[in-house]
């Protein structure tokens, strides 16, 4: 496959590498914290403040990678500083030193993902894009299931101790630090744009496309509700299965997605990337309205083998399209704003499924988010665009 180039292979070995130091963690992170006094409203604080975090330095750092022409710094520091977070949470179990933590690597992924994605774009043709972006998936998404299955055995070997499980997550964060030196970036022109001060962050919506800000607005809406995977891990948890049998839950859900996201990377390059997004996102509203009845391990095996085919459906798929939709010199800026404006987004997400949860149990958060997942879909069906890769 000459479309997949030596840039978009290590790209995406980088971020398998980082995915299994993340997912190491993140699938016992709601029961870490749970064990040292983190309420459930505090944890979906603690993943919105994160994720805001992400949000507002996306867009920013995606927008100075184009006003300086160069992608490969932004993306080196933004994986040095995620893998230095991990060993952090093994030095101390304060709640402000755990959003340290959080914070830095949340500020490591905003530096590096507009500046990541657009060398991915850089690499592909309109063509090619849906499958480069969706094989970039697969990959990360294997270190996604990598990641959890060694916290599934070393949980099995000693329950409990979650604090030198934190310093193994550090071995593979220096395997894709030293993968980044092996990047090679293509010399290009710096956009004409000055490099604006960290809050016009966002300034790029503004010179926008009128399709892109259709297409984004819509994926942003549906971020607004779709709040952090640790509530449904906590849902699973509170039904009556076992930590390991979540986390292999989590193994399975990664294993699907992995395997389906460059097949429907595929489909979405033949078919248009709207109709792969629009059947991501039923997916998901069938998914989330499933879930808040669930209670039996085969419904919740069946509910996340879909959610895996969501994501595969959608994550992707929306980098494709956005990046189709924005003029080639912008692409940092146009990726880093879909980015940084969903991670914002996040952080509304995650405090309301809180909130919704105690206020009215765990089946109002997910019906709720179901239903808005469904209005979205039906937006995207009938956006306008004026895209040539839009069917």
């Amino acid at each position: 496959m000459k479309y997949l180039t030596r840039t978009i292979w290590l790209l995406s070995l980088v971020s398998l590498f980082t995915d299994l130091a993340s997912e190491m963690l993140y699938p016992v992170m709601p029961l870490y914290l749970k064990s040292i006094g983190f309420s459930i409203v505090l944890i979906g604080l603690l993943e919105g403040v994160a994720e805001a975090i992400a949000g507002l330095s996306k867009g920013y750092f995606g927008q100075w990678s184009d006003s300086l022409g160069r992608r490969l710094p932004f993306v080196q520091w933004g994986y040095g500083l995620s893998a230095l977070s991990k060993p952090m949470l093994a030095v101390l179990a304060a709640p402000w030193w755990v959003f340290l933590a959080r914070a830095l690597d949340r500020l490591g992924k905003g530096l590096r993902t507009g500046a990541r994605d657009a060398l991915l774009s850089d690499e592909t043709t309109p063509d090619t894009k849906g499958r480069v972006f969706g094989f970039h998936r697969s990959l990360d998404t294997l270190g996604a299931v990598l990641g959890p299955a060694v916290a599934l055995v070393w949980l099995a070997a000693r329950p409990g101790d979650y604090r030198l499980l934190f310093l193994l997550a550090f071995l593979p964060g220096l395997a894709a630090i030293g993968t980044t030196l092996l990047v090679r970036e293509r010399p290009r022109q710096p956009a004409p744009q000055p490099i604006r001060p960290f809050w016009a962050s966002f300034s790029y919506w503004r010179r926008a496309p009128a399709a892109y800000r259709r297409v984004v607005g819509g994926l942003v809406a549906f971020a607004l509700f779709n709040s952090s995977d640790a509530f449904l891990l906590l849902l699973a948890r509170q039904r009556g299965l076992s930590d390991a049998t979540v986390i292999g839950l989590y193994i399975f859900y990664n294993l699907v997605y992995a395997l389906a996201a460059f097949p429907a990377g595929y489909l979405s390059d033949r078919l248009g990337p709207r109709r792969m997004l629009v059947a991501g996102l039923l997916t998901f509203g069938a998914v989330y309205a499933g879930v808040a009845q669930a209670h039996e391990l085969w419904a919740f095996g069946l509910l996340f083998g879909l959610y895996g085919l969501y994501a595969a459906a959608t994550e992707g798929v929306s980098k494709a399209w956005v990046s189709n939709l924005c003029a080639r010199p912008d692409t940092g800026a146009a990726l880093g704003t879909l980015a940084g404006l969903s991670s914002l987004a996040a952080l509304v997400a995650s405090v309301v499924a809180g909130l919704l949860w105690q206020w009215g149990g765990p089946a109002l958060t997910f019906s709720v988010t179901a239903a808005v997942a469904v209005v979205v879909a039906g937006y995207l069906a009938l956006a306008k665009s004026s895209s040539p890769v839009i069917s």
